[in-house]
């Protein structure tokens, strides 16, 4: 086949083609296959069946990029300029200290993207083929367009198919199309609309799916990125990285802070080129560049960030991206998957309708733990003969079965099966003892040409045809049905109806339950046996039911202002009656559904409306879910998007957050920010409150380090504009800046969280770091830091015993002792205290840490003013103790200063 031949083969709508067409195209045999000596030839030309990922940066380029901030890189040349000048030691620690900045970035954030090794994972496996006649087994990479492959029971769908031949034949195709139940696959459709959504192309099965039941074979029609499963990873990798609200915000603080400190710098140096030579001029400049560029911010905030990371982890919430934790924190919607996320996955029988009576079932899963009640009482289904024979049919008219795998029940089969079988298991019905006791004849399988399967067994009394199908279906081949104590009666088809439409407005998925006796001879049953004279037994009524600590996650995020929103691949009524279960709601109270092919009509504006109006988006595509997220984006919300399935994939990566579930698919996993190791949506409520907990200690960090640049640019400026000496050289500041901001800081981290923080609504989308009561309290600090290094200078350059040296060692002591109070003054500790002393049992709250950091940063500062080493270094001097009393008399005044900040602008 030539290029241009696969081209066209590729796009094709293989479920609107007949056999002979598809035939024709692939040049293949539909009974033999394609001939082992064309394999190489399509292997060349169509690759290999295998997803292939674009190659990610080298180690080197990731390291060098975390150089590319603004604020470093105007530290980069400043320490050029020292080096220039022919100041090594200063360059040497300047450039030392971006360095070891751009070293923490690249630690914590070295993870290398993988999403589409993952997905190639996904489609790997091997494949059952004919080939010349001849059944062979191969590796799935092998498989090329044409190829005839073989499916049964238990395999993974190994590429995209065309069915030719089917029996019985289902898949669970959840992972791409978000269906809870797998699909009955027939190849008998054979041309189906070029409209068909995927999840309805019974005629295909896709790359990734997993065969629960039955035998089929069909012809490759697309294998590797062609495959529906590699079109989504190509959407992956067409999604560009989106910075994090947390990134943005702390670039356009430091695009700002930036251009602050590049016109004061100029100004500085503009200043002291009219006074000083341009050697001495320089050094004011860069001092207060140094002295404004916060340096420890960086680290600080990694730091803050990886001790919530920590804390996550321990709610079962693991972490991939740093900036995720604060993000999560400011999240104003969250989009959830239903199946497997909201949902158990797992089919549950929740009510049944037999001899005219309405019973419920408790019990969630396969797990056989529940009982059946009548009017909230429970009942021994022994004592009612209709119900008993309605579970005993169930359990019969059955082809699956349940098996305990590490603790837990799972089906092995069809999942709607499985339910009946774990109901029965609750009214003490045991499936192998029924089995046994009534032995199995003949059947008919399942075929939605028919809508229902029919068994025939012997039973204790009778040879008896035991059938289960669609209410449809089954009515209307009864002409009598069972009451409440076995006896055969009048049919009420119309009470039947309406029973079953209240149980499909509520989203259950109804089975109705015949039986019919028949000659003792009779060995076969046929369809014509079942056409009339059925008796009708019952209905059973079952659903994937809601986690019950997923319903009180929804309530928290509702209750702490953040909008939810089921987007699924399943049916919009099912969809919708799940949504009201959960308590689900918009602004405005209501339960607002849309299905996909509504937003596929809609313009963007219609859709962003749309999207903000409706909580439940049904038989939605992966493409429509990338919509929803960057519809719900362009409104200006922060999305958190959670996942278990491949077609998640694309809008966990699109979104301000990706969250995927611990069992999900390893795609959904490698493509989101955030995993929860306990598929507990109830993590993500958790997890909100640790990312808001953790943005406001990041306030509290940056309101902690910025008015010591503020008061160390201050000083330096007026000392220009005034021609004194430099107070602090650029030296001292990177000290200050670097080792005691960062001992000091980075308790608050540790900072555990305020009361009610899930009580208040999220911070508006577009609040900057400073607001203005942040920049009132900063200036206000800073202005005091000022006053502080710049009179205590002045006060020991005039004293007897005074030197330059030792003037600047008691300005930095002096401004460190009042940070000490500061710091004390914005932390939860004294509040904690007090509490204590009132007779509180809390545990006082970041005390260790707290505590730690103080007593580093004044051995640090002991170090700073008492070792040979460093005063040679640091151009420092030795103290006493009558002049660290002096230093620690003129910090005292920052406690009232403290307090006044705190009235209008509380640090919790």
């Amino acid at each position: 086949m030539t290029a241009t031949a696969i081209k066209n083969a590729q796009e094709h709508q293989w479920h609107n083609l007949p056999e002979d067409k598809i035939s024709h195209i692939l040049v293949t045999d539909l009974e033999k296959g394609l001939d082992e000596v064309e394999i190489p030839q399509r292997l060349r030309e169509y690759g290999a069946n295998e997803l292939t990922a674009k190659e990610g940066k080298p180690v080197w380029l990731k390291f060098i990029l975390q150089f590319n901030q603004p604020l470093l890189i105007i530290l980069v040349c400043a320490g050029a300029i020292k080096a220039f000048l022919g100041e090594w030691i200063n360059a040497s620690v300047i450039w030392g200290v971006t360095t070891t900045n751009a070293i923490i970035s690249f630690t914590q954030e070295s993870q290398a993207e993988s999403a589409i090794a993952a997905l190639a994972s996904a489609v790997r496996t091997e494949a059952t083929v004919i080939r010349g006649g001849k059944k062979l087994k191969v590796p799935s990479q092998e498989l090329v367009p044409g190829d005839l492959v073989l499916l049964t029971s238990g395999d993974k769908v190994p590429a995209d198919l065309r069915l030719i031949k089917t029996r019985d034949l289902q898949i669970d195709e959840s992972g791409l199309t978000g269906e809870s139940v797998a699909v009955e696959k027939d190849a008998a459709d054979a041309t189906l609309p070029p409209e068909t959504p995927l999840a309805e192309r019974l005629n295909m099965a896709y790359a990734g799916g997993f065969v629960t039941f039955g035998q089929g074979s069909g012809i490759v029609v697309a294998t590797g990125n062609q495959t529906e499963t590699g079109k989504i990873s190509q959407l992956i990798e067409q999604r560009v990285d989106l910075t994090t609200p947390l990134t943005r915000k702390f670039n356009q603080f430091s695009q700002n802070w930036l251009y602050f400190v590049l016109f004061a710098a100029t100004l500085t140096f503009a200043i002291g080129l009219g006074r000083y030579t341009f050697q001495d001029a320089v050094e004011p400049a860069i001092a207060l560049i140094v002295g404004a560029i916060p340096e420890g911010l960086p680290a600080v905030i990694t730091v803050t960030l990886a001790v919530g990371v920590a804390r996550m982890a321990k709610r079962n919430a693991i972490v991939r991206k740093l900036p995720a934790v604060e993000t999560l924190g400011g999240a104003t919607v969250v989009c959830s998957d239903k199946t497997g996320t909201l949902t158990e996955n797992q089919m549950t029988v929740q009510e049944i309708y037999a001899g005219g009576e309405t019973y419920t079932v408790t019990g969630g899963g396969y797990n056989p733990e529940g009982e059946i009640q009548h009017k909230q009482t429970p009942i021994n289904a022994k004592d009612l003969p209709v119900l008993a024979e309605l579970l005993l049919a169930g359990v019969l008219c059955n082809d699956s079965h349940l098996e305990q795998k590490n603790g837990n029940w799972v089906v092995i089969g069809d999942p709607t099966e499985g339910a009946l079988i774990t109901v029965a298991s609750k009214a003490g019905l045991i499936q192998k003892a029924a089995e046994r006791m009534n032995p199995r004849f003949d059947s008919i399988p399942f075929e939605s040409e028919f809508q229902y399967m029919a068994t025939l067994h012997q039973t204790r009394h009778a040879k008896v045809i035991y059938v289960k199908g669609s209410a449809e279906a089954i009515l209307k081949r009864c002409s009598a049905a069972f009451n409440k104590d076995g006896k055969i009666t009048t049919l009420d088809v119309e009470a039947i109806d309406r029973r079953v439409d209240e149980m499909a407005k509520q989203g259950l998925r109804v089975l109705a339950f015949a039986k019919k006796k028949i000659a003792e001879s009779q060995d076969k049953v046929d369809h014509s046996d079942i056409e009339s004279g059925l008796a009708f037994i019952g209905l059973q009524a079952m659903i994937d039911p809601p986690r019950p600590e997923a319903i009180a996650a929804v309530h928290a995020c509702q209750a702490a202002g953040i909008q939810v929103k089921m987007i699924t691949g399943d049916h919009i009524t099912t969809a919708q009656a799940i949504a009201r279960r959960m308590g689900f709601r918009n602004q405005n109270k209501k339960v607002v559904a849309y299905t996909g092919a509504q937003l596929a009509k809609m313009n963007p504006n219609k859709l962003a409306n749309a999207v903000e109006e409706g909580v439940v988006f049904a038989r939605v595509a992966p493409e429509q879910k990338l919509r929803i997220v960057e519809a719900l984006q362009s409104k200006g919300e922060i999305v958190a998007m959670t996942g278990d399935g491949v077609n998640d994939a694309p809008a966990l990566k699109q979104a301000d957050i990706g969250i995927a579930m611990g069992s999900g698919t390893e795609v959904s996993k490698e493509a989101a920010d955030m995993l929860l190791t306990d598929d507990n949506f109830a993590s993500i409520a958790a997890a909100v409150e640790e990312g808001r907990s953790v943005y406001k200690n990041l306030i509290k960090a940056i309101c902690f380090i910025l008015p010591v640049n503020g008061g160390e640019s201050m000083t330096i400026l007026i000392s220009t504009l005034l021609g004194r000496d430099l107070p602090i050289l650029s030296l001292q500041i990177l000290w200050l800046n670097m080792l005691n901001s960062i001992t000091m800081t980075v308790p608050l981290s540790f900072e555990p969280k305020s009361e009610g923080v899930m009580k208040q609504p999220p911070r508006p989308v577009n609040e900057p770091f400073l607001t203005p009561n942040r920049i009132k309290r900063i200036l206000a600090v800073s202005l005091y830091n000022w006053t502080l290094i710049f009179g205590m200078f002045e006060f020991v350059r005039q004293a007897p015993w005074g030197s330059i040296e030792l003037a600047r060692t008691m300005a930095i002591q002096a401004l460190v002792m009042g940070r000490i109070f500061y710091l004390l003054s914005i932390s939860q500790l004294l509040p904690s205290l007090m509490a204590k002393l009132q007779g509180s049992t809390e545990k006082v709250s970041g005390a260790p840490a707290l505590a730690g950091g103080i007593i580093v940063a004044v051995i640090l500062q002991i170090i700073f003013a008492n070792s040979q080493f460093i005063n040679n270094i640091f151009q420092t001097a030795p103290m006493t103790l009558d002049q660290w009393i002096i230093c620690f008399l003129a910090s005292l005044p920052m406690i009232a200063i403290a307090a006044s900040v705190n009235r209008f602008d509380p640090p919790n």
